[in-house]
């Protein structure tokens, strides 16, 4: 009987996963990652739920504290890219750098054949140039398909882990938990960061960032450029590092026609720019840059000058047509629309037919 390693975060996808890996003739074990801090305490209730969906199934569980790991790779990393002027995605760095990784560790501890996890995702194998490979591919559900999540699992990740919702949707998984009594089979979906949840985001910044005064700047539409001279001084903010590109809320400028939006920030001189109405062009990016460092493929055989494929900049947005080109030790993605508010520091992927191709960390 092959074991599997199921991490389980108290909510009904998880759940639904151990259960259905155990039909399957699996050894299942849970496993709950316990973060807490003085601010953040949201694990207590998971757990519980975990423990409780456990105990349903007969399956072992145990809680394993990552508070330590956590907060040196995710949340030193948060502040860090706030604090140049970026817009991080922990949840994708979450995924490949705590979650996976702990739980293959656990697996060879354990002795266990696999991982699995309660992603909307499918994973497929290949033969190709005489080894195999595997892919991550979107989930049949579209409306929870979390492929974008994982776009930096590498091959060896992939290979030891199962993604039994890939193929079900979020419906079906709520009617299994149902049948099967389960304790939370009309839980609410968690949002907001892994492990942290829904957070206001200011709140969280202002534990370590600073406040500091700065200008915001109006651009006018036909302007190109974004220097203090090219626009007008209308008021204050409290920290450019606090404000990300296209966000309108927290400028508390009002007797515009339309809203503000910011369009650009210099953090070394803590300057906001700003333009008004959701067609100012500074809102829109046609071409964004990759460098070689933050470039990750999930087949590493991938090679191309120039490749058509489908983008997307945030989890849930509709995939765009893009077309990378490579030069050097670059890709540029070109996109046939330009996109709204994108960021430097979030993370673009791309898919061919579905499957994840590669993904990489604009700017």
């Amino acid at each position: 009987m092959k074991r599997v390693i199921v991490g389980m975060s108290g909510g009904v996808d998880s759940s639904v996963a151990a259960l259905l890996l155990k039909k399957q003739g699996y050894e299942v074990i849970g496993i709950y990652l316990k973060y807490s801090n003085s601010n953040i305490n949201t694990w207590r209730e998971d757990s519980f739920y975990a423990m409780l969906v456990s105990q349903t199934l007969k399956i072992p569980f145990y809680i394993i504290d990552i508070s330590k790991i956590y907060k040196k790779k995710i949340i030193k990393y948060i502040y860090k890219e706030y604090r140049k002027g970026f817009t991080p995605n922990p949840d994708i760095l979450c995924n490949s750098k705590i979650k996976f990784k702990i739980f293959l560790e656990k697996l060879i501890d354990l002795k266990s054949d696999f991982i699995a996890t309660g992603h909307y995702v499918r994973k497929k194998e290949i033969f190709e140039n005489g080894k195999i490979y595997y892919q991550i591919k979107s989930g049949i559900d579209q409306n929870k398909d979390q492929s974008y999540f994982l776009c930096k699992l590498n091959q060896n990740q992939i290979k030891k882990s199962l993604f039994p919702l890939g193929n079900l949707t979020k419906k079906e998984v709520r009617q299994i938990a149902s049948k099967y009594h389960l304790i939370n089979a009309k839980k609410k979906d968690s949002q907001g960061i892994c492990f942290i949840g829904k957070i206001k985001l200011f709140n969280f910044l202002k534990l370590k960032l600073k406040k500091k005064e700065g200008s915001i700047i109006e651009i006018n539409q036909n302007s190109k450029n974004y220097k203090k001279e090219d626009g007008k001084i209308i008021g204050k903010h409290i920290g450019a590092h606090f404000f990300t590109k296209g966000q309108r809320k927290g400028l508390k400028i009002g007797g515009y026609k339309f809203p503000l939006f910011v369009i650009e920030k210099d953090i070394k001189n803590n300057i906001l720019y700003v333009g008004m109405g959701k067609n100012h062009p500074g809102l829109y990016t046609k071409v964004v840059l990759i460098k070689k460092k933050n470039i990750h493929w999930i087949n590493p055989n991938h090679d191309f000058f120039k490749k058509e494929v489908k983008c997307r900049i945030r989890y849930r947005q509709k995939l765009q047509k893009a077309t990378l080109y490579k030069k050097k030790n670059k890709i540029y993605v070109e996109f046939e629309i330009p996109q709204l508010a994108v960021n430097a520091g979030q993370f673009i992927v791309w898919y061919i037919n579905n499957e994840v191709i590669g993904s990489g960390r604009i700017g």
